[in-house]
């Protein structure tokens, strides 16, 4: 084979693979838009308005997969076909905390996988993922999201009453974030972690081909 050759194979080897990226990511991107319609609440941890759904499960296979960008990439895509198909009901700030909170668990575990490709690996990636997602959930809804959710739904002292008539020791932003916010993320973390850890071999195989 003459390296002109070669050279033509591994362009034509590398388009493909690229499309066959971008391919992946549509669909696991839309896997996990529809997934974000079976939502439900978790009445006895945090306020109606948060409500639990397990559309990060692709986004992680995704990142797995493909690699930590690629599964910020599913992330993001998966928000956009939302809001093109559905629109916000949350002036954003669902889906900005949707996104931010996502990236904070895949991104981790993305990383962490990519250089330990084991299921120790994996499992270890989750668990930080968790961890993550849990510590920057109530960092940003503290100083971010719940500003930005109080400025157009009634004000931070209907918030703070939500999670009061949740638990009864909410009494500040910081209660709210520390007894509703984080248990909320850490139990989505680990339904999400759990879920993926049963799922990823058997969808990977069809992944990878």
């Amino acid at each position: 084979m003459s390296e002109t050759t070669a050279v033509k194979t591994d362009n034509k080897a590398g388009k493909s693979l690229n499309v066959r990226k971008v391919a992946l990511i549509g669909m696991l991107s839309a896997v996990a838009a529809v997934l974000m319609y079976f939502e439900f609440p978790l009445p006895f941890i945090a306020p109606p308005f948060y409500e639990l759904d397990f559309s990060e499960v692709p986004v992680l296979i995704g990142t797995f997969a493909l690699g930590p960008v690629s599964g910020m990439v599913i992330e993001l895509v998966k928000i956009l076909v939302k809001l093109i198909i559905k629109g916000t009901s949350t002036a954003f700030v669902g889906e900005v905390a949707n996104f931010a909170v996502g990236c904070a668990l895949v991104l981790p575990a993305g990383i962490i996988y990519h250089f330990k490709r084991t299921r120790k690996g994996a499992v270890l990636g989750m668990i930080a993922g968790t961890l993550t997602m849990t510590l920057a959930g109530m960092l940003l809804n503290a100083f971010v999201l719940l500003p930005m959710y109080a400025a157009a739904f009634g004000g931070m002292e209907a918030i703070v009453a939500a999670g009061t008539a949740v638990n009864g020791s909410v009494d500040s932003v910081f209660g709210f974030v520390a007894l509703c916010v984080a248990p909320f993320n850490l139990i989505k973390g680990l339904a999400t972690s759990v879920l993926t850890f049963f799922l990823y071999k058997r969808i990977s195989s069809l992944v990878k081909r």
